[in-house]
């Protein structure tokens, strides 16, 4: 009898230069997206009603940083340094959050379809954070005390954080999270958080009313160096502790108990992920307001580029979106000036499209 012959096997040296190769293109990958991303900072320094020219920008920032007070003269300074520049750093922070957000999410479901948007996070972050603007303010009539902005993005986290947890359990039975649970979980979610925030809408004043299509729309407009300094460290955990997620996400696309007998945490790495959500998806609301798409297009991007290990796929998230907020906004600045259109039209504009055909490509997917 003759035995037939073994199926040949991927040899140890193949699969090593396999794993180096992958490894080298994404470390490229962060180095180019890096460079990019100083790049489209400083020209959209530059953008906007008062068009200043790259190289000027790139002067203000190095006289700023090396205290030359020569350079630091004239009005575009003032236009750099007090408008631009916290605007841009807001975007970058802000489109830095939303992105690792729905990559920790896809991780999280094990399911590129997740989104804070989408999944109704967003929503919950955003009545909280309306909740606050509207009661906070009825509360404080009649007293001298001012709303602090810092409230803001504590209100809209701990709505982000509610709504993330419902999520979850709706969408999760016997270790199991159920696609098409938690996109229609993510809708009714979605929804009363629209109704309750219609609500807030109907009995809020004439300002209360206008700071509420703020954040309806989305906009970088209202940023300052206080607002910055109070969002930044919110969102800077999250990108901090990024390497400390990667493994733990990439244990668990083999499945929970896989993930758990590899050593791993995996209610730690849930628990953490979800607070990190919440953290980051509740800041930007209260700075920017609802801002969709940028969570499932670019880490969606990225995994087609460099393939699905966390590992890359955070760091390169973070970029991207930071890249895809500023060039929004740069475009929501030019398109219809010396108004400005609401950067949310412009990414749910790139980002709707894009969803329709990544559910098309995995209408499988659902039938999870």
């Amino acid at each position: 009898m003759t035995l037939a012959a073994p199926a040949p096997s991927v040899s140890a040296t193949a699969l090593t230069a396999l794993i180096s190769g992958r490894r080298r293109i994404g470390l490229l990958a962060v180095a180019g997206l890096s460079l990019a991303c100083l790049l489209l900072t400083i020209v959209a320094i530059g953008q906007g009603a008062i068009s200043i020219a790259p190289g000027r920008v790139a002067e203000i920032l190095m006289a700023k940083l090396t205290g030359d007070d020569a350079l630091l003269q004239g009005r575009d300074v003032l236009v750099v340094l007090n408008i631009r520049v916290p605007r841009v750093l807001l975007g970058l922070l802000v489109g830095a959050g939303l992105a690792v957000s729905g990559a920790l999410m896809q991780g999280l479901f094990r399911n590129p379809l997740a989104d804070p948007g989408l999944v109704g996070v967003s929503a919950g972050a955003a009545l909280a954070a309306a909740a606050t603007i509207v009661l906070g303010d009825r509360f404080l009539t009649g007293t001298l005390m001012k709303l602090p902005f810092a409230v803001l993005p504590l209100g809209a986290f701990c709505g982000g954080l509610v709504s993330t947890l419902a999520l979850y359990l709706i969408a999760t039975r016997g270790g199991r999270t159920s696609v098409a649970t938690m996109l229609l979980a993510g809708v009714a979610l979605g929804a009363l958080a629209g109704a309750l925030t219609g609500l807030l809408a109907f009995i809020s004043d004439d300002r209360q009313l206008r700071d509420l299509t703020f954040w309806s729309l989305g906009s970088l407009g209202g940023a300052s160096w206080t607002k910055l300094s109070a969002v930044a460290p919110i969102i800077l955990p999250l990108l901090l502790l990024m390497p400390l997620l990667a493994r733990g996400l990439n244990g668990l696309m083999l499945g929970e108990a896989e993930a758990y007998h590899l050593g791993i945490p995996v209610q730690r790495i849930k628990a953490l992920t979800i607070l990190l959500v919440a953290l980051a998806v509740g800041a930007s609301v209260a700075s920017a307001g609802l801002i969709g798409f940028v969570g499932i297009v670019v880490p969606h991007l990225i995994r087609l580029s460099v393939g699905p290990d966390h590992r890359l796929l955070l760091p390169l998230s973070a970029l991207g979106g930071a890249m895809l907020l500023v060039g929004a906004d740069i475009v929501s600045r030019l398109m219809v000036a010396p108004a400005e259109l609401p950067i949310g039209i412009v990414t749910a504009t790139i980002g709707a499209p894009f969803f329709l055909w990544l559910l098309l490509r995995r209408t499988s997917v659902l039938d999870v």
